[in-house]
């Protein structure tokens, strides 16, 4: 990097550092640590709301995801404003009636001890390991800009973060990432912007939206159905509400954000708030990455997108080999750009006939490009056997390194690391707070000081973020980063989201029902994880249905011999 990026980076990412800690100095008790004294705006917990969620894997994966898939991930997210409606009418008054510091606090007042712990852990599981992903994905970067290893690349964005987050609590948490959406929304915007100025000076904004729609990248909208595809319009409807409502209902990443709300009103118009926005800021991103894909219909990409995996094998005795992949990939780019242009003409003419011609010859070469690329992939594995192929994650950044002049370049790795601190950030907390509330402070020590408790989630803060390093070094198994968070989500929020519909809905159903009746689900979910191939989205769906289904059957059976009990 030049020295302006350097500049740009660390001046960005300094500031909005230390005003999160001196903006938070003084939180002396759990209230003001947890909760930030219930003092955030409705438009201070909207943008932390779409702050915690839009993590750095947002800005690195997403548009990887539209260059090869195009825009049918947006479905994913067609449930969430229905599911802020839902949260906001029924959820969050429950929660402010109680004064809980976490969502499973509630279950003990409905149900027991036990089923609130359930809860408890299956978040923590789940949220622990996405941190783990949340911290790797940051990692790349900085590994590929600096020459470092994973590993150490690892250790030192998540002893930064644990830093961070022990520094002001659950407000230093909400404060900062104000700053924060500015950063990543400029800067995304900025870069949308420059890749259209990027492309040839006879293909404009209009141009390069009929290219995309033509070569199948502007799917939006699929009402196809089919339980084996994770993107239609049936999933994202459905499973997409359920994992919403879970997520914003029941994570306490997500819940702590309105917890710390002025009033009830407050806390709604934030989740509306962010209902509202979240679809056109994931719409902006995908959208941002077609039209990289369309960039490079024009300008050569690199053969395989990661250029440190790239030069070990340079290194080694397959370096010929791969320069011979290289000048093939090359050959067919070149033939390529002809089809390019005689698709921009028939396009721009409206001739069906010819667009139809050329849109076979581009797409012939697109198909002879990808295998090129699969045999890369493969002389990487031969050559370089613990090496990542899959590269989708690294298409955007290596866009940005590549093309985007001094000071920019600077500016989108700060939207990179501002969404890695702002997400990793509330994670951190809502381990910490889960585990000291809902575990330690209930069960194990519940008679300390308010100091006392605060110094807890300190402590707890740093070991959940040793453990989210150690599963960051397994992340590079993991195929595209976006879509791993959302299946680590989907296996777990499904059953968490049962237990709180139980709570909330069906009052029949009593503690020691719901509690086996969780298992049973959550045994169930990952049957259908292993040994399916049904799409992730609708383990929301089997895993919530389930344990209202097996939640009714147990306390039958259970109230059944409960009476007989008592009758005899």
């Amino acid at each position: 990097m030049r020295p302006l990026d350097w500049i740009v980076l660390l001046g960005t990412m300094g500031f909005i550092v230390i005003y999160g800690i001196w903006k938070t100095r003084g939180s002396q008790d759990i209230e003001g640590y947890l909760k930030g004294d219930n003092s955030m705006k409705w438009w201070t917990i909207g943008l932390s709301i779409m702050a915690t969620q839009a993590s750095a894997i947002t800005f690195l994966s997403t548009p990887g995801q539209a260059y090869e898939d195009g825009m049918r991930f947006i479905q994913f997210y067609f449930g969430l404003p229905i599911a802020m409606v839902i949260i906001s009418i029924t959820v969050i008054p429950i929660f402010y009636k109680l004064n809980v510091y976490t969502a499973y606090e509630f279950l003990e007042n409905r149900f027991d001890l036990k089923t609130r712990s359930l809860a408890a852990v299956l978040f923590l599981i789940q949220r622990g390991l996405a941190a783990g992903i949340t911290i790797y994905a940051p990692s790349i970067i900085l590994s590929t800009v600096l020459g470092w290893s994973l590993t150490l690349t690892n250790l030192v964005m998540g002893v930064v973060v644990i830093i961070y987050t022990m520094s002001g609590g659950s407000k230093a948490v909400s404060v900062t990432q104000k700053q924060q959406m500015a950063v990543m929304i400029g800067g995304m915007i900025i870069a949308g912007i420059m890749v259209v100025r990027y492309l040839p000076d006879n293909v404009g904004f209009t141009d390069a939206v009929n290219v995309a729609g033509s070569l199948g990248k502007m799917n939006v909208v699929d009402f196809s159905f089919d339980w084996d595809d994770r993107y239609n319009f049936w999933s994202g409807i459905t499973g997409g509400l359920f994992l919403a409502l879970s997520y914003f209902g029941t994570d306490q990443s997500q819940v702590a954000r309105y917890l710390g709300g002025k009033s009830i009103g407050e806390s709604r118009l934030g989740l509306l708030f962010n209902g509202l926005l979240k679809i056109p800021m994931q719409f902006m991103i995908l959208f941002i990455g077609v039209m990289v894909f369309v960039f490079y219909q024009f300008n050569q990409p690199p053969v395989f997108f990661n250029e440190g995996t790239k030069t070990k094998v340079y290194a080694t005795e397959h370096a010929a080999d791969l320069r011979k992949l290289e000048a093939n990939y090359t050959s067919i780019f070149t033939e390529k750009q002809q089809a390019m242009q005689g698709l921009v003409t028939a396009l721009k003419t409206e001739d069906e006939a010819a667009i139809a011609t050329a849109e076979t010859k581009v797409e012939t070469l697109n198909t002879a490009g990808k295998v090129i690329r699969e045999d890369v992939k493969a002389l990487i594995t031969k050559a370089v056997p613990d090496a990542e192929t899959k590269d989708t994650d690294y298409v955007f950044i290596s866009f940005v390194m590549k093309y985007l002049p001094a000071g920019l370049v600077g500016l989108l790795l700060a939207v990179i690391f501002a969404a890695a601190m702002s997400s990793v950030a509330s994670e951190m907390n809502a381990l910490a707070s889960t585990t000291v509330v809902d575990i330690y402070k209930r069960s194990i020590n519940p008679n300390g000081s308010p100091m006392h408790y605060v110094n807890a989630s300190k402590l707890f803060t740093v070991a959940w973020g040793i453990i989210a390093i150690l599963f960051a070094t397994f992340a590079s198994m993991l195929d595209n980063l976006i879509q791993a968070v959302n299946i680590i989500g989907s296996i777990f929020y499904g059953t968490i989201l049962g237990i709180f519909l139980v709570a909330f809905y069906f009052k029949r159903i009593k503690g020691n029902a719901v509690f086996f009746a969780a298992i049973l689900a959550e045994l169930v979910v990952l049957y259908c994880f292993y040994f399916t191939e049904i799409a992730f989205l609708w383990f929301n769906v089997i895993g919530c249905i389930a344990v209202i289904l097996f939640g009714f059957i147990l306390q039958s059976i259970i109230g059944k011999k409960e009476k007989e009990l008592v009758n005899v």
